[in-house]
């Protein structure tokens, strides 16, 4: 298609360049539209589209590749197969520990497994480069609707009442008449029968040329179907700032107070409790098996006021929120939700008083407190000095003999001292306390220690310096700021499917010259409907015709 540089009509019009039918009188700019006879095609009513330009520069190439729908649904198709392949395994985020999830990954789905982790899809949702997907699907809908949606306001904005013959009689919908005496009261006598179909009615000033419309609200349902999808990406892509999403997993023990990471909430388990199916509350197969009832934990929500970062310094907290936690009944506050999620009863290690004895001399020293998360890195016990070098919740050695830890939860800590003191070197010696003796004895801490296991010793004497936790609970944190956003996008989108799907803009011109009439309607569906309308005003004033004589190559449906 050559588009004419010279855009000015014979009606006196100057249109856009790239504009096919005139703004105005709607007649065809091009050569060989004027030569057809075939119907018009009425997309925007021919308005001139920037993605259409004939010779683009750098801009408007990127702008009609971002405006292009088969482009958009492209990135759509690739987005949706991505999005699956998330949904072979777990994603990361669903592990309450997060260690050594590279080996969780091979040792539990084999080869796929080892490449679904290397590859990055165990976190495919927070890549950036499925992000960047959303941002192009977002570009792509902001692109397309600016690039149509102004054609169109200026198309429907600037209706002229007397339309050129030529594009009346090239609708897809089309009639004609001659021996009308009187052109005005014709065309207020079918004016008024149109009204009654609900059309808004616009009739030249002269009478003898007419537009009726309705339902133009219509044409802007896609338009606003793409603000909400709009709206609902921008709701996705703020969950990737801080704060704004948030579904983690934390195991608290009975009495003890964990922080809430990356918030400035604490919250404190002063009580866990599980109550038991009896085996005559249970059906015959599941008797003597262990099944839950209930599980509730008492909980305290705090906020850290003051030395809320500072490794050296006890935060300040303050009581927020206080609530019994079961199965769907979470702890809320502020958009932080905590739901009761798991339970284990196995006991748990909090705290050690161990004391040191001088090998040499038989004389102990101590007790100190040593708690398993977070221990003083510097501890003074009688003429000893302890410098905490490493800790390892859950001790291992990995594939090349290096010490590693498998979890967060004390199930066989280690402590990594640099001891000074009598008989020892000036610089210090590095010792390794296993507090649980199991754990001594299998890991041989007396040969790992080697010359220093016969010098000094560290160790409990009594379970009175042990503090076990009979219970810890595990809750699901959640916090999704977006949500409302997600709602109103998805509220927007509804409403713009609704108007586009359920309402249909028609439009209705005629003119009458001398004593012939001449008559073209449009509609962008339903043109059983249209012709049907045609035919009803037509027939009230006296004209028989049928619906389906009025077919100039619109479609039944």
């Amino acid at each position: 298609m050559i588009v004419p540089e010279n855009t000015k009509c014979e009606c006196g019009h100057q249109n856009h360049i790239g504009t096919v039918l005139c703004e105005s009188c709607g007649k065809p700019l091009l050569e060989e539209e004027q030569a057809s006879d075939l119907p018009l095609e009425m997309r925007y009513d021919g308005i001139a589209r920037r993605s259409q330009k004939s010779n683009p520069n750098l801009i408007d190439r990127v702008w009609s590749f971002f405006s292009s729908v088969k482009i958009a649904i492209y990135l759509i198709i690739i987005t949706f197969l991505t999005a699956m392949l998330g949904t072979i395994y777990p994603q990361e985020n669903t592990f309450i520990n997060k260690f050594e999830l590279d080996k969780y990954y091979e040792n539990t789905y084999g080869f796929s497994g080892k490449l679904y982790y290397m590859f990055g899809i165990s976190h495919i949702y927070d890549s950036w480069w499925f992000i960047g997907l959303l941002v192009m699907i977002g570009t792509s809908l902001v692109i397309c609707s600016i690039d149509r949606v102004l054609p169109l306001y200026r198309a429907l904005n600037k209706q002229q009442i007397r339309k050129h013959s030529q594009f009346i009689l090239r609708q897809k919908a089309v009639f004609q008449y001659e021996g009308i005496s009187d052109a005005d009261a014709w065309t207020e006598e079918y004016a008024s029968h149109l009204k009654k179909r609900g059309y808004r009615v616009h009739r030249d000033p002269d009478g003898s040329a007419l537009l009726a419309e309705k339902n133009r609200f219509s044409r802007w349902g896609p338009y606003i179907n793409h603000i909400g999808l709009i709206l609902f990406l921008l709701a996705i892509l703020a969950r990737t700032l801080p704060g704004w999403q948030m579904d983690n997993y934390i195991g608290i023990p009975d009495g003890d107070t964990v922080r809430i990471e990356d918030t400035n909430y604490f919250v404190k388990n002063e009580k866990f409790t599980v109550d038991f199916y009896k085996d005559n509350e249970l059906p015959q197969e599941l008797q003597g098996k262990t099944r839950a009832k209930s599980y509730v934990t008492d909980a305290v929500l705090y906020k850290c006021v003051s030395d809320c970062n500072d490794p050296g310094k006890e935060p300040v907290l303050e009581e927020v929120e206080k609530h019994q936690i079961e199965v769907n009944k979470p702890l809320q506050y502020k958009g932080l939700k905590l739901y009761q999620f798991d339970f284990d009863l196995t006991p748990r290690l909090n705290s050690v008083s161990p004391i040191i004895e001088d090998k040499s001399t038989g004389e102990t020293y101590g007790p100190f407190f040593l708690p398993m998360k977070d221990a003083p890195t510097h501890q003074e016990v009688g003429p000893y000095t302890l410098d905490l070098y490493a800790n390892f919740m859950e001790f291992a050695l990995d594939s090349e003999g290096n010490p590693t830890t498998l979890s967060r939860d004390p199930n066989a800590p280690a402590f990594i001292f640099t001891v000074k003191g009598p008989g020892l070197k000036a610089e210090g010696e590095p010792y390794m306390y296993f507090p649980m003796q199991k754990d001594k004895v299998r890991f041989a801490q007396d040969t790992i220690n080697r010359e220093l296991a016969d010098k000094v010793e560290i160790r409990v004497d009594g379970m009175e310096n042990v503090d076990f936790s009979e219970a810890t609970t595990y809750l699901n944190v959640r916090m999704d700021k977006s949500l409302p956003y997600l709602w109103i996008g998805a509220a927007f989108s509804m409403i713009g499917l609704i108007m586009g799907s359920y309402w249909q803009h028609r439009r209705i011109w005629l003119r009458i010259d001398e004593d012939k009439l001449s008559l073209g309607a449009h509609t962008n569906k339903n043109w059983f409907g249209m012709r049907g309308d045609i035919a009803f005003a037509l027939k009230k004033i006296g004209i028989e015709v049928d619906p389906k004589s009025l077919d100039n190559g619109g479609k039944s449906a």
